[in-house]
């Protein structure tokens, strides 16, 4: 039977491997939407983001290292389908500037919840700062993606 401390670590190894994952999913999903976003300003955003989310990744990693875990390396199993990112490529095909600042919109959605449930959790300190600061600079790309969406959609009226 684990001790208390240990099951403790492992559930915050838990905690940030998921965060891992999904940092990794918004990576990705950022990055095909710089690809296919026409507006120079919107690459340039969504290519700031998805670096952004990799050193989420990397800084999330180096944490669960240090609690002698093993960091996750890769998005999650179903990744973009379960982080709302699924349509994104088809979003990025249709050329579309709005309908790929709403599939981003859609997966911050899925990053600001993942961020926000790891906060209800009991957290060791470091963990919980790290998160924290994370889970802020996530609602500012959130915010930023749905008001770009919302003046794509006024401009496409």
């Amino acid at each position: 039977m684990q001790n208390t401390t240990q099951k403790t670590t492992d559930q915050t190894i838990d905690i940030l491997n998921n965060l891992i994952e999904t940092a990794r999913d918004g990576q990705n999903g950022f990055q095909t939407a710089a690809e296919g976003a026409k507006s120079p300003e919107l690459k340039s955003f969504f290519s700031d983001s998805a670096t952004e989310r990799a050193n989420f990744a990397t800084e999330l990693s180096r944490l669960v290292t240090t609690m002698g875990g093993e960091p996750h390396e890769t998005g999650h199993v179903a990744g973009a389908m379960h982080r709302g990112w699924i349509n994104i490529k088809t979003a990025v095909s249709g050329n579309d500037d709005k309908a790929i600042l709403e599939e981003a919109e859609r997966g911050e959605d899925y990053a600001k919840k993942a961020f926000t449930d790891a906060l209800t959790e009991s957290l060791p300190a470091e963990a919980r700062t790290v998160i924290e600061r994370m889970a802020k600079q996530v609602q500012q790309t959130h915010d930023r993606v749905r008001d770009l969406r919302n003046q794509a959609r006024a401009t496409a009226k």
